[in-house]
């Protein structure tokens, strides 16, 4: 396996301040000495409650915070100090429906996107013209975006994490909001993304969604990784995923 993402005694603290007169310093451990690796062209889910330490972790990956200390490399390079050979190869999708400008077209906020990334004219559009039908909205690409649905609107947010054509997509909750429909029809593209040599790296808290797309997964809590390996591994002997989920989080599980 070509292992494109290492993490191996990973630390980030955070330093807060309590109190109003005399404040005094608290240092948080948002994530604690974690370890995982993630393969070339393979979905890998990153699990946890609410301040489990995946948010903070995905910005480390993707060279937007700093590691306290430990390894955290994306394709051999350190997402600290060697960001520029790192960036272009990487893009970031989120959940909701922030992150594309409203009063823009589909196909003018790709264009938007792609300049930034210095792309000549021609292929420029050549690259937009395949993403939009990639997401279904091509019919849609000269629509302002303020008329999309939430679907849509998410659909367009993963045409604009593709516009540099990324080796590694990263996806924090990418079918939040969304109706049974629209969240079915971002798996397939999610799905085409592997079937294209793509790797992508999940968050979500909607486990049937785990179970049908990932790999391999790792569970946080507290920072710390208290379960790995496959689905059906860590589903084990529980009833569901969702079940051994719990368990795990709550500290039931053997």
């Amino acid at each position: 396996m070509d292992t494109i993402i290492e993490v191996k005694d990973l630390r980030r603290e955070y330093v807060t301040y309590k109190g109003t007169i005399r404040k005094k310093e608290e240092v948080v451990e948002a994530v604690r000495g974690i370890d995982f690796t993630v393969n070339r062209g393979e979905i890998f889910g990153l699990l946890g409650q609410n301040g489990a330490g995946k948010t903070t972790t995905i910005k480390m990956l993707t060279t937007l915070l700093a590691p306290t200390s430990g390894t955290c490399k994306v394709f051999g390079y350190d997402t600290f100090g060697q960001e520029k050979q790192i960036r272009k190869r990487i893009n970031f999708i989120f959940g909701g429906e922030m992150g594309v400008y409203r009063r823009l077209s589909g196909r003018d906020n790709l264009r938007y996107f792609a300049n930034l990334y210095l792309m000549d004219t021609a292929e420029r559009e050549n690259r937009i013209n395949k993403i939009l039908e990639l997401v279904e909205l091509t019919d849609a690409a000269d629509r302002l975006a303020e008329t999309y649905s939430k679907g849509m609107i998410q659909r367009l947010q993963i045409a604009r994490g593709l516009i540099n054509n990324p080796e590694i997509i990263f996806m924090d909750e990418p079918t939040v909001g969304l109706d049974p429909l629209g969240a079915h029809m971002l798996r397939d593209i999610i799905r085409k993304l592997r079937d294209e040599g793509k790797t992508v790296l999940l968050t979500t808290h909607y486990l049937p969604e785990v179970e049908e797309l990932c790999d391999r997964i790792v569970i946080l809590n507290h920072g710390e990784i208290v379960a790995r390996g496959t689905p059906d591994e860590i589903k084990g002997d529980a009833a569901t995923l969702e079940d051994a989920y719990i368990a795990l989080i709550k500290g039931d599980a053997s």
